[in-house]
């Protein structure tokens, strides 16, 4: 591997620009991803930075189940991300479906429709495991995407 993509690599995964999206659930993990931000949990050590477009964003943080009417919008804004893009899964509802498994709407968990780079499990999910989420994405990117 070259010096150039060593570089590029160290470069962006000090940067990473998130783009959140609610494909259905409750908001608890919503609430705990905004926790996050907060100087308590300081984020932003790790280059962590919401942004409100997709086209800006590095990394998809998707909560709750894949449901009908969310399928084709979270499908395009996966499409609208640039490349390399990275999902990670925030509660129990985006990881299996959780307590909406089984309803009428509900497709199921987000990957059987997107490659998921990590999940954090929980109902809601805590801003630590969060925050462990993304440094393990970060080691994932330091190896190389595999």
């Amino acid at each position: 591997m070259g010096l150039i993509s060593k570089l590029k690599r160290w470069a962006f995964k000090r940067s990473l620009w998130v783009f959140h999206m609610n494909t259905g659930s409750c908001n608890g993990c919503d609430i705990e991803i905004l926790d996050v931000l907060t100087p308590r949990y300081d984020a932003e050590r790790f280059g962590i930075k919401l942004v409100g477009s997709p086209r800006h964003a590095d990394v998809l943080m998707v909560t709750g189940p894949i449901t009908r009417k969310s399928l084709e919008r979270v499908k395009r804004v996966y499409e609208q991300m640039p490349d390399p893009k990275y999902v990670i899964v925030v509660g129990t509802c985006g990881s299996t479906g959780g307590l909406f498994q089984g309803s009428y709407n509900t497709l199921g968990s987000v990957d059987k429709l997107l490659p998921v780079d990590a999940y954090v499990i929980g109902c809601p999910a805590k801003p630590e495991a969060i925050v462990d989420a993304v440094a393990k994405l970060i080691e994932k990117i330091e190896r190389g995407k595999s």
